[in-house]
């Protein structure tokens, strides 16, 4: 068990994604911890999604000297061997939901998982890591204009709607960035 860190209320949270800064900011404020933004960048390692937050939280915590918390967060598609999982950013950017939907165009198992992982580090403490998941489905076409990247491909289990149908406040209610903030505050909140 890691030894209990220093309290702070306001957290950095590093990451080049507006859109991630507002949901997080939302989810978090509500559980009385304040966000401050850095777009920094950090070496992204190769690996699962629990490798590249904690090495990200490490290295940055360490080089600006405060406590910091990253997210990975990937679309990991059953049918397709878990892929674009770790690589969610690049196939978003190369090939986009266009080719993700080109890709299933055959496919009648639509199951795929949204998967977030929290890493959270101070500069003298070992990082920690927290995961959060949402299953679904792929559907068969892009709807909705809320969110962003593969929100408008992905429909939760329960729902009949896209993430990308759904507002922002609405998906914050159980997102898998919701899950893997809140496990942190949760965490984060007991060290007090």
């Amino acid at each position: 068990m890691s030894k209990k860190v220093q309290i702070s209320r306001t957290i950095t949270f590093i990451t080049g994604n507006q859109h991630k800064v507002k949901e997080a900011r939302g989810i978090l404020n509500n559980l009385g911890i304040s966000l401050e933004h850095a777009d920094i960048g950090y070496p992204e390692i190769q690996g699962n999604l629990e490798d590249v937050a904690r090495y990200g939280a490490q290295h940055v915590a360490r080089r600006l000297g405060k406590p910091v918390i990253v997210e990975d967060a990937g679309l990991f598609i059953k049918p397709l061997k878990w892929f674009p999982g770790t690589y969610s950013s690049y196939v978003q950017e190369t090939l986009g939901n266009k080719g993700i939907l080109k890709l299933m165009s055959d496919i009648e198992d639509r199951y795929a998982e949204f998967r977030s992982v929290v890493g959270f580090c101070t500069p003298k403490t070992e990082p920690e890591v927290f995961l959060g998941t949402v299953r679904g489905r792929i559907g068969y076409r892009e709807k909705g204009k809320h969110g962003f990247a593969y929100d408008p491909l992905f429909i939760p289990e329960g729902y009949d709607k896209s993430f990308g149908e759904l507002d922002r406040e609405e998906k914050n209610r159980f997102s898998h960035r919701r899950k893997s903030l809140e496990k942190f505050a949760l965490w984060y909140k007991d060290q007090e």
